[in-house]
């Protein structure tokens, strides 16, 4: 089973939605850094009136005002900056904290049955790679792209308005930029696609390799798992390369859109002012402005990339939202805590039970032993009287209600599993246990260990529930 991903309408419709919660952020973010771009303009265009005032014979009267301007201008800027930069920060990280703290909820909630299903490995890389490159995208990328856009459409405005002639040979780049762009955009999707599934499978394959190095080892199956892990990583290796050409046709194609542009503004702005259609400082103003604007486009397109692989990590991420859940509450409630387990069967495969016709009754307090040899389906058994696998027949109740009935939420409240794949995190003992009731006393804390026969275990420990504990 393959967990979901979100299609690109999903996509937008979820960072659409996140940004609307955000919105009076991002108007800040953009209004400081219009200003500081504004600023940013100044020292061109006093450049080219001083150019101007020279050709006329009054540079000297204009020189000192014009730098006194520009040097508060250049203040100006650096003050700007600094408040929007932080404020850029701000938001990305409060962005990334919401997108987190949304996707632990929804993983931490979804069917066992669909975890046990999927395998470790696509869970592991959506919680790991993923997240870090929505990550970057999210804390950098977002708040950068605010400030090129900001800064590429104040620029192009000064030079359409400062000389609408002179301005055309801005544009000439343009077809080329947008025609590898384009190129670019409808092949990139894919690829990063293929390249976060590879990963999914790579991690899954190590994984599964280094927790069954046991039973590797004794079956003999280290040369299968060899092939099986280089295999894994040419295609990894393959897709990651197939990215790598898209951005060697990207990069070359923007650099020569980026040398034509001031190239054309030369020429075209030169021959204008030879013939008394513009000024000389407005040329070199509008020269000025076209060298700025390509670090901005330059920083547009190369988060056009980053961003390429932050939405495909973002449709894995949220494509974990459309597990639909594996149980339909009934509104039945137990009666008391008995499990039980009537004609209890169950398949991997249709038509070949690995348990048959078990019949099952545990009371409150009671243990039992299962034993039998790896494969007999011990652990099965153990995930059916969790709840976690309806059976493929019979049936498995608490309380005269059956499990598969029961929501989540509720069914933990009556069966747990415990399994022998368990973290301790650092910290103290109480820290751990409030991973499952953040707000839960002491007291709350104690009940629960005595309710599982650890308290005593507990107790025994040097602090008590303040013990640390993890490594």
């Amino acid at each position: 089973m393959k967990l979901p991903i979100a299609d690109a309408t999903q996509v937008r419709a979820y960072a659409s939605g996140l940004f609307a919660r955000n919105r009076r952020d991002l108007l800040t973010i953009a209004a400081l850094h219009t200003f500081a771009a504004i600023a940013g303009l100044a020292g061109p265009f006093l450049l080219g009136r001083i150019v101007d005032a020279v050709t006329a014979g009054t540079g000297n009267r204009v020189l000192v005002p014009f730098i006194t301007v520009g040097l508060v201008a250049v203040l100006a800027q650096t003050v700007l900056v600094r408040f929007a930069s932080r404020t850029s920060m701000v938001f990305g990280e409060r962005v990334f904290a919401e997108l987190r703290e949304e996707f632990m909820a929804t993983v931490t909630s979804l069917p066992l049955s669909t975890v046990e299903r999927a395998g470790t490995g696509d869970l592991v890389t959506r919680t790991t790679n993923d997240v870090n490159k929505l990550q970057h995208a999210v804390r950098f990328g977002v708040p950068r792209v605010i400030v090129a856009v900001s800064t590429i459409t104040l620029t192009l405005t000064a030079c359409v308005v400062l000389s609408p002639l002179v301005s055309i040979a801005l544009f000439v780049g343009v077809p080329l930029l947008v025609v590898v762009v384009r190129w670019y955009l409808h092949r990139a999707t894919p690829a990063y696609l293929r390249e976060a599934a590879s990963y999914a499978t790579l991690n899954g394959t190590i994984t599964e390799s280094v927790e069954g190095a046991a039973t590797i080892d004794a079956l003999g199956l280290g040369a299968r798992r060899h092939r099986r892990v280089r295999a894994d990583l040419h295609e990894a290796f393959e897709a990651e390369a197939r990215t790598l050409d898209l951005r060697t046709v990207l990069f070359p194609g923007v650099d020569l859109a980026f040398v034509l542009s001031p190239a054309a503004v030369l020429v075209w702005g030169g021959y204008l002012a030879a013939n008394g259609h513009a000024t000389l400082g407005a040329v070199t103003t509008i020269v000025l402005y076209a060298y700025q604007v390509t670090g901005p486009v330059w920083e547009l397109i190369f988060w056009l990339d980053e961003i390429q692989v932050a939405v495909t990590a973002l449709a894995r991420v949220i494509g974990i939202q459309q597990v639909v859940p594996d149980r339909e509450a009934t509104g039945e409630v137990p009666t008391d805590e008995q499990v039980s387990a009537r004609g209890l069967r169950y398949a991997y495969r249709e038509g070949r039970d690995v348990l048959h016709d078990i019949d099952l009754d545990l009371v409150p307090g009671e243990r039992l032993a299962v034993v039998g040899p790896s494969g007999a389906g011990k652990s099965t058994l153990g995930r059916m009287l969790a709840g976690v696998h309806p059976p493929t027949g019979g049936r498995v109740t608490v309380g005269g209600v059956p499990l598969v009935d029961l929501p989540l939420a509720e069914l933990r409240g009556h069966v747990a599993l415990v399994t022998q794949e368990h973290h301790v995190f650092v910290g103290s003992v109480a820290d751990n246990l409030r991973l499952a009731a953040e707000h839960a006393d002491d007291d709350q804390l104690t009940h629960a260990l005595r309710a599982v026969d650890a308290w005593d275990w507990v107790e025994g420990m040097p602090e008590g529930l303040d013990t640390q504990v993890g490594s």
